[in-house]
């Protein structure tokens, strides 16, 4: 991979204040996956899902690591065998050193990623998504995901949406409830791709280890600014209605393509209460 450079300029003039009275969910991902971008509110909300779940941080931290590491391996995929060099990423959530242009651009140098969220402290930290190589680009878009028609509008400055793209929703849509219409947003995205676009999708669910998982959703703290939606297998699948999906379908993180030259996950582990799949637009 060639030395990193800088990319597409910001589409911001200034920092939002962030709120550190009240829980956000990309903070309390990112103690989750082990970083410090996070305050004492993020922690004690993660306390309390730890404490719903009934399980250590390790054993957290284990879980959102799979999802992190069928993130890389959907990428990697979409880059080496289906041939993408186009990204949206939707709903990023806090900087970390596997980001979606990190794996994509080390597959192929000239891949161009768009990083969409509007979480302020995602805002302050931008400028360590956009870094690419020469031959590619990264960029940052402040916006709402669920305002599909305004992302793609700015998403166009750096990608060229006459070419396919892969729209990646990684551990996001479970954020959503019903009422903000998550399959209806979900299919303006792909009516807007052109034929050989991806879709990427993972998702929280009460099919695995149900009793825990029903205990998480009702977990958040009643002030704080997200709460969890989980949604079944058939309820996944919905949002791939009318795309080919790309084998094995929809499985928990662990078992979509696991990469062969790591241990497989030992056999009295619970599942990972993820689902996840990709598929592309015929």
């Amino acid at each position: 991979m060639n030395d990193p450079s800088p990319s597409a300029t910001t589409p911001y003039t200034e920092l939002p204040d962030i709120d550190i009275t009240v829980a956000h969910a990309s903070r309390v991902y990112d103690y989750l996956l082990g970083g410090s971008d996070n305050f004492a509110v993020d922690r004690q909300a993660a306390q309390m899902q730890l404490d719903a779940l009934g399980a250590t941080l390790e054993e957290s931290r284990a879980d959102i690591r799979a999802n992190r590491d069928f993130l890389g391996r959907a990428v990697r995929y979409l880059a080496l065998e289906a041939g993408i060099r186009q990204f949206l990423d939707l709903g990023t959530g806090i900087p970390n050193a596997d980001n979606v242009h990190g794996v994509a651009q080390e597959a192929a140098a000239d891949t161009r990623i768009v990083y969409v969220d509007n979480d302020p402290i995602v805002l302050a930290h931008a400028h360590s998504l956009l870094t690419s190589t020469p031959e590619g680009a990264a960029a940052y878009i402040n916006a709402d995901l669920l305002r599909p028609d305004d992302v793609l509008r700015q998403a166009g400055a750096t990608l060229d949406l006459d070419q396919p793209i892969a729209v990646l929703l990684i551990s996001m849509l479970h954020l959503v409830p019903d009422s903000d219409d998550p399959y209806g947003v979900v299919a303006r995205y792909v009516d807007q791709l052109v034929p050989g676009s991806y879709l990427g999708v993972s998702h929280l669910t009460k099919d695995l280890r149900t009793e825990a998982m029903t205990r998480l959703e009702q977990s958040p703290p009643p002030d704080a600014r997200y709460s969890f939606r989980m949604r079944s297998q058939a309820e996944v699948a919905r949002f791939f209605d009318g795309l080919t999906l790309v084998e094995p379908g929809i499985v928990s993180v662990e078992d979509w393509r696991p990469d062969e030259s790591k241990p497989p996950r030992p056999p009295d582990l619970d599942p990972i209460p993820f689902w996840c799949g990709i598929a592309r637009k015929p």
